[in-house]
């Protein structure tokens, strides 16, 4: 089992010459004619959107075209071309021109001398997340990675875009630039890329609000809401929310800015775009404390990827290759900082308490070190990986890989705690994140080297080796000392016992539970194994994923009630598993243990000394002794 992750997962730096800013429009650019496209929204009960393109040939006999297989900020192959129908070619005046499928996300046009050629085709939208396309009767999503075609390599050009809603839809909202000659829904992206990051919603019944912060246009479209969800609460903290970001970078790097909510009860998430973002949550959150500053920390999660990613990126982040893998070991800087700083800015923003904000904190390292996967797989190893593990989660991953988002957030907040000790809370990762965003922002990004760089020269000594222990190791990370610092500390765990309400020298009295460390689930009544934890004492008697476990000592366990059966034994007792794999019945002894007691709730020292105690308001409210 390595425990350290060498120089293979890092990315040589672009070469200067193809660097340039994805979301920057280019003189070059403006000059030339653009691609324009219609969508058209002709029957979205049948979730379909119809597209017509007009592609410019610039004279050439053939043109390629591709459509994305990714989009950027969700690192996994989507191959959307699978939704692609009916692709056909024609000149501007309606003859056919022979149209081939090259690849699996590509078609050549033949142009026969035509300066223009339309291509029209249909594309099918019914995954409702905020990665893909959602067409329904009543509005739609579009993301424009998984609708849009564009020439293969082509010199970067404007591209255009008109809506054309269903009847009855009577608003669409989107970041992209109005068009410049003014017509109503009709838009122009400076380039490509900025068309991708561009997600546009239409629809009938969408709520839009808008205010002002820092003299820039903020819209937040709501879908969904049912009539249960606060808006005017939401738009206020969304607002307090926006004030301390802005305030923390310093900067205001878009001109407006959309915040697209679909609420439903089904699913979860976000996706961030350079000036928008796309979240999904539980219409019913806003009832309820615990799910609506979740909620709220999701919003302060996508809007710091405006600054975070989207502008100041790793290298190999942009500009894209939307044809194949993009691989980084820094996405620990761009999820995992971002999610150390979410859950935070909800607190500066003033809308959590101290101690909600040290119990969300409390989750995420309860996350971290109950997976054994971080005995396995360093962070900057998972990042690199992200294209074929993260986002392909089986019943191993929690045995065999970590999250960079959960342990990035954890190694970012030690970070910022050692930056602070160091400098003898003169500097702090606040300032590490302003200092990478005024040096590599912008036209080519950074490399890991530059970035770790960075820390050391803001903390003012070398964190070479603190960071290769926590990002580049499994080791076990180090909290005690950091804890001390700003007077925290972890609650001694009380591990589940058996014997209360039993009289005194009762063998139950005080003894600790016996645990199996297998998760299990009800199908068709029986109980299947749904993963084994590694080192458990499932993993050790061999009971596999799949099986289904029928008895526990010759004794039948009903489907659901295997936990409550558990319950009846001490840790230290031998059993036997009856078991039925692939319809063979097979008995596994078994040695139960204590469940892992998870010591890793947060509190604050009561009675710690005042320069500790200024020292931890000072952290969290985002203030230094500079």
């Amino acid at each position: 089992m390595a425990t350290t992750t060498p120089s293979s997962v890092s990315v040589p730096p672009t070469e200067a010459s193809t660097c340039y800013d994805p979301l920057a429009a280019r003189p070059e650019a403006a000059k030339r004619d653009p691609i324009e496209y219609i969508v058209q929204f002709n029957a979205p009960e049948t979730h379909y959107v119809d597209v017509a393109a007009h592609v410019p040939t610039d004279g050439a006999a053939t043109v390629e075209l591709m459509l994305p297989v990714w989009t950027p900020g969700s690192y996994m192959l989507r191959e959307y071309a699978r939704n692609i129908e009916g692709a056909a070619a024609s000149t501007a005046e309606g003859s056919v021109l022979p149209m081939v499928k090259t690849a699996k996300n590509r078609w050549r046009v033949t142009t026969n001398g035509a300066k223009t050629v339309l291509v029209r085709y249909r594309v099918y939208g019914h995954e409702l997340t905020v990665r893909n396309n959602w067409i329904e009767r009543d509005f739609a999503l579009l993301n424009g990675a998984a609708t849009f075609m564009t020439v293969v390599g082509g010199d970067p050009r404007p591209h255009d875009v008109r809506v054309v809603p269903h009847r009855g839809w009577k608003k669409t909202v989107t970041a992209l630039p109005t068009h410049p000659d003014g017509s109503s829904l009709r838009f122009r992206a400076p380039n490509f890329d900025v068309l991708v990051d561009s997600p546009i919603i239409s629809g009938g019944e969408l709520l839009v609000q808008e205010f002002e912060a820092a003299g820039k246009r903020h819209i937040v479209a709501t879908q969904g809401g049912g009539g249960v969800w606060d808006a005017e609460r939401y738009i206020a903290d969304v607002q307090k929310i926006v004030a301390t970001e802005h305030a923390f970078w310093g900067t205001v790097p878009y001109a407006q800015f959309a915040f697209i909510n679909i609420l439903n009860d089904t699913g979860g998430g976000g996706l961030e775009h350079g000036s928008s973002t796309v979240l999904m949550g539980n219409r019913w959150a806003s009832r309820d404390r615990d799910d609506y500053t979740g909620w709220l920390s999701v919003v302060a999660h996508e809007f710091f990827h405006t600054w975070n990613v989207k502008r100041l990126r790793p290298i190999a982040l942009g500009p894209f290759d939307y044809e194949r893998e993009n691989h980084t070991p820094s996405l620990w800087i761009v999820e995992g900082v971002t999610s150390y700083y979410d859950d935070l800015f909800v607190h500066r923003a003033g809308i959590t308490t101290r101690d909600e904000y040290l119990k969300h904190m409390s989750k995420n390292i309860e996350r971290l070190q109950s997976g054994p996967g971080r005995k396995v797989q360093a962070l900057d190893a998972s990042s690199f990986d992200a294209w074929i593990k993260f986002y392909r989660p089986d019943e191993n991953s929690n045995n065999a890989t970590i999250s960079y988002y959960t342990k990035g957030a954890v190694v970012a907040w030690l970070l910022d705690l050692e930056i602070r000790k160091a400098s003898d809370n003169a500097k702090s990762l606040d300032d590490v994140m302003r200092a990478a965003y005024a040096r590599y922002s912008g036209k080519c990004g950074y490399t890991e080297d530059e970035f770790r760089a960075l820390i050391s020269e803001t903390a003012g000594t070398d964190m070479s080796t603190w960071l290769a222990r926590a990002v580049s190791s499994t080791q076990e990370l180090e909290y005690e000392a950091a804890l001390a610092w700003v007077g925290l500390r972890f609650k001694a765990p009380t591990p589940p016992k058996k014997g209360e309400g039993v009289a005194s020298g009762d063998p139950w009295m005080g003894a600790e539970l016996g645990w199996l460390g297998a998760e299990l689930k009800t199908d068709n009544g029986r109980n299947v194994v749904k993963s084994v934890l590694r080192d458990s004492p499932a993993f050790l008697a061999g009971l596999n994923v799949d099986d289904e476990l029928i008895a526990i000592n010759q004794l039948r366990v009903r489907a659901g009630d295997v936990e409550a059966r558990l319950k009846r034994y001490h840790a230290g007792d031998e059993v036997e598993l009856l078991v039925a794999r692939r319809e063979e019945i097979k008995r596994l002894p078994a040695k139960l243990s204590v469940k892992p007691a998870v010591p890793y709730e947060l509190e604050v020292i009561a009675d710690a000394d005042p320069v500790v105690v200024a020292r931890r308001d000072a952290w969290l409210a985002g203030k230094t002794t500079k």
